[in-house]
């Protein structure tokens, strides 16, 4: 061993002493705790010789204190020799803190029934807080149409840039796309049992009363959802929200009803531009794999599509907007103390918001069904 390198405290027993070695520190005396763990102690009087040792901190010290206290209550008697003052006083005060590692409170282990109810009752309590921040919005919004003064215009016209004329390309494109592929997979079955045409059926009545809302939204749900919970977590980290209540400003006037406006805007119009791009892709894909020309196709949809088709697709978007922009705004006031805590709540906002598109519009698809719409 290279003798530059400190000695590793070592432990040996030779009949009734055990000979202690090395440097019995905090980084030095890893291996010897399993060493005590896993050796045979003779019974009757023992004897602990620390001459050799070279050092020792607290570390040591404790760990000493522990192996003399363990044998000690097995019945054995235990005597030190070789001990120096500073060894001394450093096993005085291990002793005297009176702190073993079997005193040492334990992480209390909760059954599979205790965690179900502390899951319901923390997400009972976030439900709670979501529906206080609904009602809180509600009353902001009531202020504001009593004193039209106070709307914020240009933040509402700032936002519905944002999520609005922005999100049209990664909108469209997957619209269209989405189009192809509904032709190219209904067109397939269709052409079997000499039914081609009604491929502009599929693809108009899939995509106004359905896809491109629920597709749209849920764009939209990632792309600034995320945003609106990213952009007000920093402002609660960096402690924004708390500077603007100091001067008088209401963070649910600045923050949200600007967004919530604005999306709720912004989502229909975004529907609709998804429901053109839809069809034209299906309308390509119908003339490239069915040779549907495209007059024909647009002539079969006007067949088959209705206003009150268009206006189902159309009345959701709002309903969405507004559920997406709730929950982005409340995760984002949710967050606080570090910027870890704004990607675990902007990703809990991305999934909430999701889900509740999905439960919405099978609730809307349940209640259309029921009232024959």
């Amino acid at each position: 061993m290279n003798r530059s390198e400190p000695a590793k405290a070592s432990l040996r027993l030779e009949s009734d002493r055990a000979v202690f070695s090395g440097r019995w520190t905090a980084r030095h005396i890893g291996r010897v705790g399993h060493q005590i763990e896993h050796t045979a102690w003779p019974a009757g009087k023992l004897t602990f010789e620390l001459s050799e040792v070279e050092r020792m901190d607290t570390a040591g010290a404790w760990l000493l204190h522990r192996l003399q206290r363990q044998l000690t209550s097995k019945g054995m008697s235990v005597e030190l020799e070789g001990v120096t003052p500073e060894m001394q006083g450093l096993l005085k005060l291990v002793s005297e803190s009176g702190v073993m590692a079997s005193d040492l409170p334990r992480p209390e282990r909760t059954g599979a029934l205790q965690n179900l109810g502390q899951t319901s009752l923390r997400s009972l309590q976030s439900a709670m807080g979501l529906i206080a921040f609904v009602g809180e919005a509600w009353l902001a919004g009531i202020r504001l149409m009593l004193h039209p003064g106070r709307i914020r215009w240009a933040e509402i016209a700032h936002s519905l840039g944002e999520a609005g004329h922005k999100a049209l390309p990664i909108v469209g494109l997957l619209a269209f796309l989405l189009g192809i592929v509904i032709t190219y997979q209904g067109g397939v079955q269709l052409r079997q049992y000499g039914a081609s045409i009604f491929v502009a059926d599929l693809v108009g009545l899939s995509m106004l009363r359905e896809l491109a809302p629920i597709m749209t939204a849920i764009i939209v749900a990632g792309r600034t959802g995320s945003a609106y919970t990213a952009q007000i977590g920093t402002m609660q980290v960096t402690e924004e929200v708390d500077a603007l209540r100091s001067i008088g400003i209401q963070p649910m006037e600045l923050l949200v009803l600007p967004k919530l406006l604005a999306l709720m805007i912004a989502l229909p119009l975004l529907t609709l531009y998804a429901d053109v791009m839809g069809v034209l892709g299906g309308m390509v894909m119908a003339k490239v794999q069915l040779d549907i020309s495209y007059a024909t196709f647009i002539d079969r949809l006007q067949v088959a599509l209705t206003v009150k088709s268009y206006l189902v697709g159309i009345g959701k978007a709002p309903v969405f907007a507004a559920m997406i922009a709730i929950i982005g705004c409340y995760q984002g006031f949710k967050v606080s103390g570090s910027a870890a805590s704004v990607g675990r709540h902007t990703t809990i906002s991305v999934v909430h918001a999701i889900l509740a598109v999905i439960v919405v519009d099978a609730l809307f698809s349940v209640a259309f069904s029921y009232l024959d719409i």
